[in-house]
């Protein structure tokens, strides 16, 4: 039985990163053993590794399905971190979506079912 999936972004600065997750994104670290950490906001779970190639971290992706997206959404503008190709929407198969990237270029997409 599958249960939960972690996504692993690769930084090319783990302090920087762990930084930003934690001001920008609001999220909590739950360890840190310097090349490798792990943080966590409410039920989603991410892990940074140390990356020298910046270019791993521009082509990784993920997607973060989330309650209340609008909120979401305004926290995030106002922290000024939203892609600019990425702003709210709703799309034709039927999700309110907006995408933000992380120091290293890692993007994480948002999305919430239309009601």
């Amino acid at each position: 039985m599958l249960k939960t999936a972690i996504p692993k972004f690769a930084a090319t600065d783990i302090e920087k990163a762990i930084n930003f997750y934690e001001q920008q994104l609001g999220f909590t670290t739950l360890f840190n053993y310097g090349d490798y950490a792990g943080l966590k906001r409410d039920a989603v779970e991410i892990h940074l590794w140390q990356c020298k190639d910046k270019y791993i971290a521009e082509n990784t992706a993920c997607r973060i399905n989330v309650e209340g997206i609008e909120t979401l959404y305004e926290e995030y503008k106002f922290a000024e971190i939203i892609h600019p190709n990425g702003t709210l929407a709703t799309q034709s198969w039927g999700l309110k979506e907006f995408t933000i990237l992380d120091l290293d270029g890692n993007a994480i997409t948002f999305s919430e079912p239309v009601s």
